[in-house]
Formats: structure tokens, sequence, C-alpha cells
């Protein structure tokens, strides 16, 4: 009698259990289990993100694709603009998504600190991208400028630029939600990039219709102005990239940083405040004084009170080290004065 738990030799049993492990191998590598509640919140924010991205990626491939049709068909150079920055807009999201997979694991001994970081490198990829559309398209700009050709299926090309300003506005439409919702910067100004991308789809519609009335420099002077306008947008990423690779923070974080810890009850004073970004997460190390009659016990109460007040009042912030001094008007920290971290 033929056994029905068995398929070509190999129990069905050991078949669903190996099915199991796979998917589950599969389900940890994109969502790694923790049994720390703040934890889960960052890993489902991370496949939120992960998701916003490849979901946007594939919406950009679409309509660069379409665009790339007409562009072969038409020889339009600012459609040829278009289309190579919506086609590095999509490949925005490899880099963001392979970082956003990296951010989520735990930190190391070797990377203490996580791989927060990864979404920062991710950035300066993004910059890279977006600089060498921008000398693609201007070259195409300028040999057209330098050698005239006509530009054909002009109906065509106009429904292609509002092809890209639509699929455009939606992707960043869903990009900036997400990335807000996760607390994503680079996310949010991904979307935004997009958006601005769906307005340089619009001045597409002007080369064609200058081409329809007879200018027939319209087409390669509209593809120029689109590269300006790629190198303004790859300009601001390289400048926020460039920023939070120097640990920059917003002034007025650092005012409400300071604010929160005068207010914690046992802080008498409170001096050096540092804020640094860690891909989506920020990191605080403070300096507080307290009673110099405080017990070592008070003292540290006191400063994980301050902590804790620091968590509830700076978005983003995920961890503080707020060291005590005592306010008896000694230097407590003389003796690190001639080492150069102490500067």
């Amino acid at each position: 009698m033929t056994d029905q738990h068995h398929h070509d030799g190999v129990p069905s049993g050991r078949l669903h259990a190996l099915g199991h492990r796979i998917r589950h191998a599969i389900r940890h590598a994109i969502r790694p289990h923790s049994h720390d509640h703040g934890t889960d919140a960052a890993l489902e924010a991370s496949a939120d993100g992960w998701r916003a991205l490849w979901i946007s990626l594939a919406g950009l491939a679409a309509t660069a694709g379409a665009q790339a049709v007409v562009v072969v068909l038409s020889g339009s150079v600012a459609l040829l603009g278009d289309t190579l920055h919506n086609a590095a807009d999509a490949l925005t999201a490899v880099p963001l998504g392979a970082a956003f997979l990296l951010g989520r694991r735990r930190p190391t001994r070797r990377y203490t600190y996580g791989y927060g970081r990864a979404e920062d490198l991710a950035g300066v990829a993004i910059v890279a991208v977006i600089a060498l559309s921008c000398v693609v398209a201007a070259v195409a700009a300028v040999q057209r400028l330098a050698h005239p050709r006509p530009v054909s299926h002009l109906a065509a090309v106009a429904v292609a630029a509002a092809i890209g300003f639509a699929g455009n506005e939606l992707v960043a439409r869903y990009r900036i939600r997400t990335g807000r919702r996760i607390g994503s910067a680079a996310l949010v100004a991904d979307g935004l990039h997009a958006r601005t991308d769906g307005f340089t789809s619009l001045a597409v519609l002007v080369g064609a219709g200058g081409v329809a009335i007879g200018w027939r420099w319209a087409d390669p002077v509209v593809g120029l102005l689109i590269t300006i306008a790629i190198l303004a947008v790859g300009w601001q990423a390289a400048r926020e990239v460039g920023r939070r690779l120097m640990d920059s923070v917003d002034p007025a974080l650092t005012d409400q940083a300071e604010a929160s810890l005068r207010a914690t009850p046992g802080v008498l004073a409170v001096g050096r405040v540092r804020l640094r970004w860690v891909g989506r997460a920020i990191r605080a190390e403070c300096e507080i004084s307290v009673d110099p009659a405080c017990s070592v016990v008070q003292a540290h109460d006191i400063a994980v009170g301050a902590e804790h007040a620091l968590i509830h009042a700076i978005p983003r912030l995920t961890a503080a080290s707020v060291h005590a001094d005592p306010l008896d008007g000694t230097d407590h920290h003389a003796v690190l004065h001639h080492h150069a971290g102490a500067t």
C-alpha cells in the first residue's frame, strides 16, 4: 500500500519542517526577533521604510521605463534628462534599502553604536548617483545644441512628461508619509527629491510646446535647465549628507535639551551638551552639576531622571549619557585638560 505521508521517498512531515525553517530564516533576515519592545518598534519602523522604498522603486522604474520608450521614438533631450533623473531617483532606493536592513542589526563588540551610520553612507551613494545623472544629461543637452536634430512624436513626449509628474508625485507622497511616521529624515528628503523630479517633468512640456511652435532650440535648452535643477537637488542632498557625517544637529534641539536638563529636579547647572545623529536616532552626551552633599545613589538617580526627561523632550532620542559633577567650585576634570580628548 502506498504511504500517503511520503513524497518521492521523503516524509511529508520533514518537507513541512524544512519549509518552515526556510520561511523562518527569511523572516529573521528581514525582521530579526527581539524581546526588547523599543528595539521591536525600531525594527518595525525599518521594515516600513524598507517596504516604502521598494514599492516606490517599482513605481519609479515603471515611470522611467515608459519615458525611455518615448525618448527612443522622439529623440527628445529634455525628456532624456527627465528620464535619467527619474531612473536615478529609483536607483537611490537600492542603497537606502540596504542601509535600512543593515541598520537593524544589533550592536557588536566592534560596532558598539550599531549600524545606524549605514544610512549616512547610503546618502553618499545617492549623491553620487545624482551627480552622475547630472553629468550625463548635461553632455546630451550640449551635444544637441551643437548638432540640432528634429524632435518627433511631440504628443508622446507631452504624455510621457505628464506620466513622469504623476509617478513622481505619487512616490513622493508615499515616501514623505512613511518617512514622517517612522522618523526617517533620509526617506522624507528622498520623497521631496521625487517631488522635485515631478516638477522637472512638467518643464519637459514647455520644451515640447516650444518645439511645436518652431523653436528647435527649446528641447536642448530645457534639457540644460533640468540639468541645473538636478545639480541644485544634488547640492542640497550633498549638504544634508555632509552635515550628518559631521554630526550636525539643529541648534534648537541643543537648546531644548539644555532646557530639559535645567528643569530636571536636582540639577543645579548644565555643562556641555552634545547631540549626534546615528542613522534615524539621536544620541546625547551631557554634563550636569548636582549638590555635592548628594550621595552616589542620589546623584545617579538625578542623572537617570535627566536622561528620562531628555528622551521625552527630544524627538528620536534613543539614549543619553549623563555625567553628574558636584557643584562645589572645584574643577574635578583638571587632570584631563592636557589630553586632546578633553578639548
